[in-house]
């Protein structure tokens, strides 16, 4: 099995087993077939590249193409036991919507993101005056899917505007360190990568 990244093994280790899952933005379903081959659950996921989704149908996954923006209100209330919406949300063009019907869908909503608050985009921004291109935000500003990038504060500020419960979060450096930290917490707008909140109702 591909190993996966280390945002993705974060996520799968708060995924509980044989859980109902359904995962946005599944890509290649890199992270549904771990979940399936080592914690046996019932996993679905939405994905709007059609390559991707046939790469994702050839490991036995359950995939559709779709654009989470629009087809989420079709489904059924508590269908899942968890939604993931991994390095996704700034790619939407509804991120509030989004995360509202997640959160009428799931019991629990995972989403990672790129933590526009990490000190080397800063630093970028302060003494280049550019927008930063990194390993985790390779795109330049012309050419990038990501049109609502935003920090762990952001976040956090929109968990609290649509009355989410923060149940955890999680920062990931660039080395691939795992912590966890506190919504608000300064150090990890700072250092965070990439940040992980599991939200619910």
């Amino acid at each position: 099995m591909t190993a996966l990244r280390p945002d993705l093994k974060a996520i799968a280790d708060i995924v509980p087993k044989s859980a109902r899952v359904l995962d946005i933005g599944c890509g290649t379903g890199d992270l549904l077939a771990y979940l399936r081959d080592e914690k046996s659950v019932d996993g679905r996921g939405i994905e709007l590249d059609n390559k991707r989704v046939n790469a994702a149908l050839a490991k036995g996954l359950s995939v559709i193409q779709g654009d989470a923006d629009q087809d989420l209100a079709g489904y059924p209330a508590n269908a899942f036991d968890i939604a993931i919406l991994s390095q996704t949300i700034q790619a939407m063009h509804r991120p509030k919507d989004v995360l509202a019907d997640l959160m009428r869908v799931a019991d629990a909503t995972i989403v990672s993101f790129p933590n526009f608050g990490h000190w080397r985009i800063r630093a970028a921004l302060a003494f280049k005056g550019r927008m930063p291109v990194t390993r985790n935000l390779p795109n330049r500003w012309y050419d990038t899917p990501n049109i609502h990038l935003c920090t762990v504060a952001d976040f956090s500020a929109l968990c609290d505007e649509i009355a989410a419960n923060v149940e955890g979060a999680i920062a990931i450096a660039p080395s691939g360190a795992v912590r966890s930290f506190q919504p608000g917490s300064f150090a990890a707008n700072l250092t965070a990568e990439t940040a992980i909140f599991k939200i619910s109702k």
